[in-house]
C-alpha cells in the first residue's frame, strides 16, 4: 500500500488544497500575521486581505461584498442562516425543507421545532427532485423560510432552485440554499436565482478547511449565534481567520477562471465511470440521471456491502466513499438514499464516487480495471446470492 500512489474520490467530502491557493496563503501564516482589527500597518495589511477575498466571493455569485459574512464552515454558516432568521422574527414560525438536506439543516430544523418552530419536511421522488409546486403549496401564511440543498452531497441531484427561488419571492417567504457542493460546479447567481440566504464554503472547491462564508441578501434581518467583539459587522463575533479567509478567496478566483473547463472535464470523466460501472451489471445509479453534478457518481451493486467495496478499494489505494463523510459513523442507512425509495438493504449497498478538476482519465481507468474483480469477488462471497 505504501508504494501505490493513492487516486482520491472522495472530493464531496474534501478536496485537495490548490497549489496556488498555498502559495496565496503562505505569507499570512508567517510574516504578515496580523490581526485584522488591529489599528497599526500588520492590521491593516490582513484588513485588507480580507476585504479582498469577500470581494472575489461576492463577485463569483453576483453579490455585493457587504452582504457576504465569513463563518468557520457551512454547517455554521447553515445555523446563522436557520436559526438567525428565527431568533430575528417575531411573528412567522414555519419553516419549509426537504427530507435529503445535509444533517446541520436537518438537525438545525429538529432544534427549531423544540423551540417551538414548526418543520415540513418535503418529499423528494426517485431522482431525488422537490416539486416546486410541492413547496408552494406548503407555504402558509407563517412559513418564514424554505431551505433546499442545491446538489445533494451524497447524490448528486440539483434542484431547480430558480423555480423555487420564484414562488418564495412571489409569496413573501425567505428562500436558503445550501449550495456547498454545488458551488464552482453549477450557476450559481443570487439575484437570478432570488436567494436571500446561501451557504459555501472553501473546502469543496480547493480551499482550506474551516472556512466558509454566509450571503445574506441585504435588507434580511438576522441575529448573530455568537457575541463578542463584534467582527463580520456584528453578525459572527471572532476574530478572523485571515490565512484561510485568503485561501478561500484565491480557491473562489480560481474557480471563477477555470470552471468551465474544468466543469466540462468532470463531466466527460463522470459519464465514463458511469457506462463502465453499469457494464459491471446488477448496479443502479442512485439520483437524477441527468440534473446532476457534474463529479458525482452514487451507485448500488446489489448484494454487496458498500463498506466491503470501499474496504477493497482502499487496498489498491482508491479512496471512495459509502456516502456522506459527515455521517459516515453512523450504522443508521443513509437517510438520502432510504427518501429517494432505496430499502435500507439496497441503501448500503452504495458507494460514492465523487471527482475533482485534478482527476485524470487514467485514474478513471484504474478504477474500472480494478472494480469488476472486486464485485465478482464480493457477490461470490455475498451469503444473498
Amino acid at each position: 500500500m505504501a508504494n501505490k500512489k493513492a487516486i482520491y474520490f472522495d472530493n464531496a467530502a474534501t478536496t485537495r488544497i490548490d497549489p496556488a491557493v498555498l502559495k496565496e496563503m503562505l505569507p499570512f501564516l508567517k510574516e504578515k500575521y496580523g490581526n485584522a482589527s488591529s489599528k497599526h500597518p500588520l492590521g491593516f495589511e490582513s484588513r485588507e486581505a480580507v476585504n479582498k477575498a469577500r470581494r472575489i466571493i461576492a463577485s463569483s455569485i453576483n453579490a455585493n461584498e457587504k452582504e457576504i459574512y465569513f463563518t468557520s464552515g457551512g454547517t455554521e454558516a447553515n445555523n446563522l442562516a436557520l436559526k438567525g432568521v428565527f431568533f430575528a422574527s417575531q411573528h412567522k414560525k414555519h419553516i419549509i425543507t426537504t427530507q435529503i438536506e445535509h444533517p446541520s439543516v436537518l438537525d438545525v430544523c429538529k432544534w427549531l421545532e423544540k423551540e417551538g418552530i414548526r418543520a415540513s419536511y418535503l418529499n423528494v421522488d426517485s431522482e431525488g427532485l422537490i416539486s416546486p409546486l410541492d413547496i408552494e403549496r406548503a407555504i402558509t401564511k407563517d412559513t418564514l423560510i424554505v431551505s433546499v440543498i442545491h446538489g445533494n452531497n451524497e447524490i448528486g441531484t440539483v434542484q431547480n432552485i430558480e423555480e423555487i427561488g420564484r414562488i418564495c419571492r412571489q409569496k413573501g417567504v425567505l428562500f436558503h440554499v445550501d449550495a456547498c457542493q454545488s458551488y464552482g460546479k453549477t450557476e450559481l447567481n443570487v439575484k437570478k436565482q432570488n436567494i436571500d440566504l446561501l451557504t459555501i464554503n472553501s473546502h469543496k472547491i480547493h480551499g482550506p478547511k474551516g472556512i466558509g462564508a454566509l450571503y445574506v441578501r441585504e435588507g434580511i434581518r438576522i441575529s448573530p449565534l455568537f457575541h463578542g467583539g463584534g467582527q463580520e459587522r456584528r453578525l459572527r463575533s471572532g476574530t478572523e481567520n485571515v490565512a484561510s479567509i485568503v485561501g478561500f478567496g484565491k480557491a473562489a478566483d480560481v474557480l471563477m477562471r477555470t470552471k468551465e473547463k474544468d466543469i466540462k472535464k468532470m463531466e466527460l470523466l463522470r459519464e465514463k465511470l458511469i457506462k463502465g460501472i453499469l457494464d459491471i451489471g446488477n448496479t443502479m445509479i442512485n439520483g437524477a440521471r441527468k440534473k446532476r453534478l457534474c463529479n458525482n457518481v452514487n451507485v448500488s451493486f446489489m448484494n454487496v456491502e458498500g463498506e466491503a467495496i470501499q474496504g477493497y478499494l482502499a487496498e489498491e489505494g482508491i479512496y471512495v466513499s459509502t456516502g456522506s463523510a459527515c455521517s459516515s459513523h453512523s450504522l443508521e442507512p443513509s437517510h438520502v438514499l432510504t427518501s429517494i425509495g432505496l430499502s435500507e438493504m439496497e441503501a448500503n449497498t452504495s458507494i460514492r464516487i465523487s471527482l475533482s478538476k485534478f482527476n485524470t482519465e487514467k485514474d478513471v481507468d484504474k478504477l474500472l480495471d480494478v472494480l469488476p474483480e472486486i464485485i465478482t469477488k464480493l457477490r461470490r462471497m455475498s451469503p444473498f446470492n
